[in-house]
């Protein structure tokens, strides 16, 4: 029997948390797009999209400010109850970085000696994290270029990554006054053996693509840019081909000497004229979005969530407590760590000098404004 006589309401409930005052179109800023769902041939699908969530601050490495992170966890929260939206795709602007982490300048010249601030700051990037661990659409990591500190930590969060492979990927909490505790040391063991995972978030090492396809970090690394004869040139600053170094096959590691300055002169030349072309990585992208749409739209998001689950359990154990050691670190390593990176242009230098804060710590020293100085790197003479 038909239920016509049950009551029910015909207008659409709209359970948008946010609305786009967190989204913009000039960096630095997260830029929230709705592209349509198109299959293999280039067919529009009426009425189906893909979210597409993009960090818009090229001249900074794609470093988010907190305006910038309140524009993903709109962003994330919106693909995530919009019916028309397939699959989300975090990216970030042009060719060098999908994001190098917290903004340095926003760090150093606002947020540092500002515990407090900094805290309710990382309030907001938990819950940045969260957005992309509880969005009930598959997310795609558009690795674009560098992936480091906390672009890695957030790029980590999504379902899947593909990768230009020019990319490369890292920590850099140790060398820069901070702790890879935004996801890194919850979410590295479960990609890596615990003894890359510990390497990898301690040694402030970068990564080739190449190297993390490897290890399983990845889903895929392709070309993006190509020879004179519109060949596609895999990454010449990276061997790409097994080989033997002392007994031990080493796969996607960096070139050294002379070889590795001509190559890293041949690509930063290309990417300054724009001479690249992402259309092998949007491909790659577009063939996981077309498979997530051709599976029953619950049961793919209910086999997510299971596998995010193991992520996600480790992420909520130490968010809590991470958010307060994090700011309480603003009062000393990380405005000293902040403060140099953001200086190197009046220091020439980016980092302190650790052997000099050893030994001040080691005779027992105040942490005061003259052990700073001691420490931080001296302004040039012009």
């Amino acid at each position: 029997m038909a239920l016509e006589w049950m009551p029910r309401e015909s207008e659409e409930k709209n359970h948008d948390r946010y609305g786009s005052e967190h989204w913009g179109t000039q960096a630095p800023c997260t830029i929230y797009e709705k592209r349509p769902l198109k299959d293999p041939k280039g067919n529009v699908m009426k009425g189906l999209y893909v979210a597409w969530i993009t960090l818009n601050n090229p001249a900074q490495y794609n470093s988010y400010t907190t305006e910038m992170v309140k524009g993903v966890i709109a962003g994330m929260e919106n693909s995530s109850t919009d019916r028309s939206v397939v699959a989300t795709i975090f990216t970030g602007a042009g060719p060098n970085a999908f994001c190098t982490g917290g903004n340095t300048k926003e760090y150093s010249e606002y947020y540092g000696r500002r515990p407090e601030e900094y805290g309710a700051y990382m309030e907001l990037f938990n819950n940045m994290v969260d957005s992309i661990l509880m969005c009930k659409k598959p997310v795609i990591c558009r690795v674009n270029g560098m992936r480091i500190a906390g672009g890695q930590e957030i790029g980590m969060a999504c379902d899947l990554a593909i990768a230009s492979d020019l990319a490369i990927f890292g920590q850099a909490g140790p060398r820069h006054g901070s702790a890879p505790d935004g996801g890194s040391s919850d979410f590295l063991p479960w990609f890596l053996s615990m003894e890359d995972a510990m390497w990898n978030c301690i040694s402030c090492e970068m990564w080739s693509a190449y190297k993390m396809k490897m290890k399983t970090l990845i889903s895929k690394c392709v070309p993006v840019l190509k020879d004179e004869k519109g060949n596609w040139v895999r990454n010449p600053q990276v061997i790409t081909d097994k080989y033997i170094d002392n007994g031990e096959i080493v796969y996607g590691e960096f070139k050294a000497g002379d070889g590795f300055k001509q190559a890293r002169e041949w690509v930063n030349t290309k990417l300054k004229n724009n001479d690249y072309d992402f259309s092998l990585l949007d491909g790659e992208v577009d063939k996981v979005v077309w498979t997530f749409a051709n599976l029953f739209p619950g049961c793919l998001i209910k086999s997510i969530d299971s596998v995010r689950a193991k992520k996600k359990f480790f992420w909520d154990q130490t968010k809590n407590y991470n958010r307060h050691w994090l700011a309480a670190n603003m009062m000393g390593e990380a405005f000293l760590g902040f403060g140099a990176f953001n200086t190197k242009k009046i220091t020439g230098v980016d980092v302190i000098d650790f052997i000099k804060y050893r030994q001040n710590i080691a005779e027992g020293k105040l942490l005061d404004d003259t052990f700073f100085e001691e420490v931080l790197g001296k302004p040039q003479k012009k």
